[in-house]
């Protein structure tokens, strides 16, 4: 394998202290203590900082900081100064970031590892050992991707609230005491995910994984919704209307599993209702209703709730069938209705 196909840059001994180097900007040179005193706040907030971040505690004598670590404190107590924020909020502002930034990068490295082992004829160890011989010159590809794809998210943010609360200035509604929102919230869930799996090599379980879940966010977001998170074998996908919540419901059900070689059926549940959104994920009782709802539905199959059913019964697109009372553990009698679309002849 030649040099220009390794990519634009390599470091020969891909040890940490090289590593950090090139993609640290510079040396570990500071102690908490240190970068303290340089910012004027107390060494617990230091500390405080880099555990959200999800990081490795140090101790007081280590020097581990480096310039940009500096930098990046600075602006978020400057910003925490400008907007008058809490030290909790100031926190969870991190964490999100820590959070999330722990799972893209092994997300990240793990697809550049399987490319290597199966296309490139890499064994697993080789192959992690390669990777670190050209982090230097993938990292800045990711990070310019990483801010595009953010600028794009908080846009699309912006201007779905945008749309969605742009009256309510000039009404004079300020909504005080209520921070739940109305949305449709969902589950897809693959059938028999346990027994479906138990067989598959590690290999071969990351592809089926990778399928279902590549499929349903390809569903979610080409209907208008979107993906709140995934858990193995199952989405929680919300939309922002009843109507294209159903469309999403809907276009899960009837995908095979959705897409891919492993093509599989799933249960698929919608609510209507008001959701608590915090720390990446939606809350409330609408959440756990569409929860006991997929548990309860027959395979290729999307289940409603009575309220949900209301309100799409007008909709000429979709047909309703009640389905009978279920009795479930905390929710009591539940009873579901099928959502399927209106065939017309």
């Amino acid at each position: 394998m030649s040099s220009e196909d390794r990519g634009p840059e390599r470091v020969d001994d891909p040890t940490g202290d090289v590593l950090d180097d090139h993609l640290l900007g510079g040396p570990a040179a500071r102690t908490a203590p240190e970068v303290a005193a340089e910012l004027g706040t107390d060494v617990d907030f230091v500390h405080e900082s880099w555990r959200a971040l999800g990081l490795s505690a140090v101790d007081d004598d280590e020097r581990i900081f480096t310039d940009d670590d500096v930098r990046a404190l600075r602006e978020i107590l400057e910003l925490a100064a400008a907007q008058h924020l809490d030290p909790s909020t100031v926190t969870t502002l991190l964490r999100s970031t820590g959070h999330t930034m722990d799972r893209l990068v092994l997300w990240q490295a793990e697809a550049f590892v399987g490319d290597l082992v199966e296309r490139q004829g890499f064994d697993p160890v080789a192959a992690r050992l390669e990777l670190l011989d050209r982090l230097p010159g993938i990292a800045p590809v990711l990070e310019r991707q990483l801010t595009h794809a953010w600028r794009r998210q908080l846009a699309a943010y912006a201007g779905r609230y945008a749309v969605e609360f742009s009256h309510a200035r000039e009404q004079g509604v300020t909504g005080e005491g209520e921070l739940r929102l109305a949305r449709a919230v969902g589950f897809a869930d693959i059938v028999d995910f346990t027994k479906r799996t138990a067989g598959f090599e590690s290999i071969e379980l990351a592809h089926f994984v990778q399928d279902f879940e590549s499929g349903a966010r390809d569903v979610i977001a080409a209907a208008g919704a979107r993906v709140v998170k995934t858990i193995g074998d199952a989405v929680l996908y919300v939309a922002d209307d009843v109507a294209t919540g159903a469309e999403v419901a809907l276009g899960l059900a009837e995908a095979p599993a959705t897409r891919g070689e492993h093509g599989v059926p799933v249960r698929v549940s919608l609510v209507w209702g008001r959701v608590l959104a915090r720390f990446g994920d939606v809350f409330g009782p609408s959440v756990n209703l569409a929860a006991r709802l997929v548990d309860i539905a027959d395979p290729g199959t999307v289940l409603v709730d009575r309220g949900t059913a209301g309100l799409l019964a007008d909709d000429a697109r979709f047909a309703l069938t009640a389905r009978p009372g279920v009795e479930v553990q905390g929710l009591g009698v539940v009873e579901p209705v099928q959502l399927q679309r209106a065939y017309r002849g």
